[in-house]
C-alpha cells in the first residue's frame, strides 16, 4: 500500500474515532497496518506516520488510561485541528474569480475552478462576474509555468529550449528552478544555471518546445535568494515609444518615465527584456504606436506590418 494512502487512512481514522484508538485499533482497522511483517515493523511503521502527522501540523495527543496505564491510546485534539468557518464578502469572491484567470490556459485550471466553485457555495449573495471589464495586468500563464511548478516541488533540474532576447538566438539550457514570479505582465523563473554556474532568470515565454525534467527528484536545496534584487540584476533594455493621445493604455501603465511630447505624440519609456514579444504587442496597436529607440525594436516591429500587409495583398490578389 502506498505510503501516503496509509496516512491518509489514519488521519481520517483518528478523525471521525469517537474516542481514543489504542495500537491494537489502528493496526486492526486502518488500512496498510496489516501489512506489516511482525510486531516491530508494525510499530515502526506507525511511529514514522505518526511523527510525519505531527511534523505536518495535525495535534495528535498521546492519551493513557488512568486506570490502566500501559493502555496508551491516540486521538486528534480537534479544538486544535479544526479551521473557523470560511466567508468571503462578495466583493472578495469577485477578486479570487480574477485572479483565477490567470491559470485559465494552464494544467491549473481545473484545480482553481474547482476551489471558486467552493469558496462560492459558501458566500452568499457573491457575483462570480462581478470582475467583468476588470482585467489583470498579467500574462496569462505559459504551457511551460506546469511542468516547472512539479520540478521546483520535487527539487529536480530541468532542461529547456531557450531563445534569446536580442538575438533570437536558440540554446539549451539546464537549471536547477528555484521559484516562478510575475512581472511586469510576464512570467519569470529565477533558478541556477548549471552551465554557467550562477544564479539566472529565465522569461518563459521565451522557453521554446518542452520543459523536461533532468536527474533524480531531491538533487538540489534552494537556498536563501532575493527574487527581486535577481530580478532586478537579470537587466532589461528599456523602449522609447510615441504613443498618440488616448492609445496604447497598458503600455502607458507600465511606463517607467515619460519625455513629454513629440509630433502630437506622448513620448514614454517601458522596460523590456524580450524584444520579440513586446514587438508583438507594438505591432497590434498599428499606427497608433511608434519606436523610437531601439532600433533593432523599431525594425521588428516593422517586419510584423509588412508581413501583415503581405497577407492582405496576398488575399486581394
Amino acid at each position: 500500500m502506498d505510503p501516503a494512502e496509509r496516512l491518509l487512512d489514519l488521519l481520517i481514522a483518528l478523525r471521525h474515532a469517537p474516542g481514543r484508538l489504542t495500537k491494537a485499533d489502528i493496526r486492526a482497522s486502518v488500512n496498510g497496518y496489516l501489512d506489516a511483517t511482525n510486531d516491530v515493523a508494525f510499530e515502526r511503521m506507525f511511529e514514522r506516520d505518526k511523527d510525519l502527522l505531527r511534523h505536518l501540523g495535525v495535534p495528535i495527543v498521546t492519551d493513557v488510561d488512568p486506570v490502566h496505564e500501559d493502555a496508551v491510546g491516540y486521538r486528534l485534539d480537534t479544538a486544535g485541528y479544526s479551521l473557523p468557518e470560511v466567508t468571503f464578502t462578495a466583493a472578495e469572491i469577485g477578486v479570487l474569480s480574477l485572479a483565477a484567470t490567470v491559470w485559465q490556459d494552464a494544467h491549473l485550471h481545473g484545480s482553481a475552478h474547482r476551489g471558486l466553485t467552493k469558496l462560492r457555495a459558501v458566500a452568499a449573495g457573491a457575483d462570480p462576474d462581478s470582475h467583468i471589464g476588470v482585467a489583470l495586468r498579467v500574462q496569462p500563464a505559459e504551457t511551460a509555468l506546469g511542468p516547472l511548478l512539479d520540478a521546483i516541488g520535487a527539487r529536480q533540474a530541468v532542461s529547456f529550449t531557450y531563445r534569446a532576447a536580442s538575438t533570437g538566438e536558440e540554446t539549451t539550457r539546464r537549471v536547477q528552478p528555484w521559484r516562478l514570479v510575475s512581472r511586469d505582465r510576464g512570467w519569470y523563473l529565477i533558478g541556477h544555471d548549471l552551465d554557467r554556474d550562477a544564479p539566472r532568470v529565465f522569461r518563459l515565454s521565451r522557453v521554446v518546445g518542452a520543459v523536461r525534467a533532468t536527474g533524480p527528484a531531491g538533487a538540489f536545496e534552494v537556498p536563501e535568494h532575493d527574487a527581486q534584487a535577481i530580478l532586478a540584476g537579470s537587466g532589461g533594455a528599456r523602449a522609447v515609444l510615441a504613443v498618440l493621445p488616448e492609445r496604447g493604455a497598458a503600455l502607458r501603465a507600465r511606463a517607467v518615465e515619460e519625455r513629454g511630447e513629440r509630433d502630437g505624440r506622448d513620448v514614454v519609456v517601458v522596460e523590456t527584456d524580450d524584444d520579440f514579444s513586446l514587438a508583438a504587442e507594438i505591432a497590434a496597436y498599428g499606427p497608433a504606436v511608434l519606436v523610437l529607440e531601439p532600433p533593432a525594436l523599431r525594425e521588428a516591429v516593422l517586419a510584423r506590418l509588412r508581413a501583415v500587409a503581405a497577407l492582405g495583398e496576398a488575399a486581394r490578389a
